[in-house]
């Protein structure tokens, strides 16, 4: 009866140990991020059987909250996240006495201008009106800024001389309205307003939401402008795989950003979206 009791006291122990050693190892193995929906986590997808090769697991958790992101990532929920640009990061980490940062820079979404039932030919014409128009623009200062300066860049409003992406830009400080009615709601709405509303209307949009709220993907033929990918805005907006500090350097990090940081990503970011997301690293 001893025997048999210390045979499974044995086998109970060795059971056990090989559970925690399993464990343990499947924990070292999975990269876990948070990302939201479009672009970031299907670029995410592209990336997983590179880094199953490598041994990694890539475990991709989509957020409808980006709001979340951040927390879960200070929390230990996640190994890095995948949905914000620079200057949020940076906003957040002063706000909340963190220290996130970029383990690597890897795309752009400019800003569009969409119109309803606008042609690119219509637009381009010299007898296109840019007077007199229903305009949307987000209701957050930071896409704000950015959607006016966008109409200024394309005649449609006029703002403060040497107006810039670093100020704080509101319906408060455009100077010259043009004639145009500037209709403020949130930056998720822009592109379900657009859509809902008068023919001829027009909405400054976000690159990801332009891919989530309906808008076609091929923004270089039905977007009539966009912000360029080679100036300030692009530094100051550059989406990143973001990491705890102590994270940066780690082996599954760097395999995670080898592996998003590559020809791959660059062919699918290039098929897929056509310029509404602008891969900024290059192989």
């Amino acid at each position: 009866m001893k025997k048999f009791l210390a045979l499974v006291l044995s086998a109970t122990l060795a059971l056990g140990l090989a559970f925690s050693f399993s464990a343990c190892g499947s924990g070292e193995n999975t990269i876990t991020v948070g990302a939201t929906s479009a672009p970031h986590a299907e670029i995410l997808e592209v990336v997983k059987d590179d880094l199953k090769e490598q041994g990694y697991n890539l475990d991709i958790k989509v957020y409808a909250d980006y709001a979340q992101l951040n927390p879960a990532l200070v929390d230990g929920d996640l190994d890095a996240n995948y949905f914000q640009h620079i200057t949020y990061l940076n906003d957040y980490n002063k706000a909340n006495n963190t220290e996130l940062v970029s383990a690597a820079d890897i795309h752009y979404e400019p800003f569009g201008l969409w119109g309803k039932n606008i042609s690119a030919a219509d637009y381009s014409a010299s007898g296109f009106s840019k007077t007199g128009r229903k305009i949307f623009v987000p209701n957050d200062t930071t896409n704000q800024t950015r959607a006016l300066l966008l109409l200024q860049q394309e005649g449609f409003i006029t703002l403060p001389e040497g107006a810039s992406p670093t100020d704080e830009l509101s319906l408060l400080s455009i100077v010259d309205k043009k004639g145009n009615d500037i209709v403020e709601v949130a930056a998720a709405l822009v592109p379900s307003q657009l859509l809902g509303g008068n023919d001829g209307t027009l909405a400054v949009v976000n690159g990801n939401y332009a891919l989530e709220g309906g808008l076609p993907e091929d923004n270089t033929t039905t977007a009539l402008a966009y912000e360029s990918s080679t100036g300030i805005i692009a530094q100051l907006y550059v989406n990143v795989i973001a990491v705890r500090k102590e994270d940066k350097d780690s082996p599954k990090i760097q395999a995670l950003v080898a592996a998003v940081k590559s020809q791959k990503v660059l062919d699918f970011i290039e098929t897929k979206y056509k310029g509404s997301v602008q891969a900024l690293f290059t192989v």
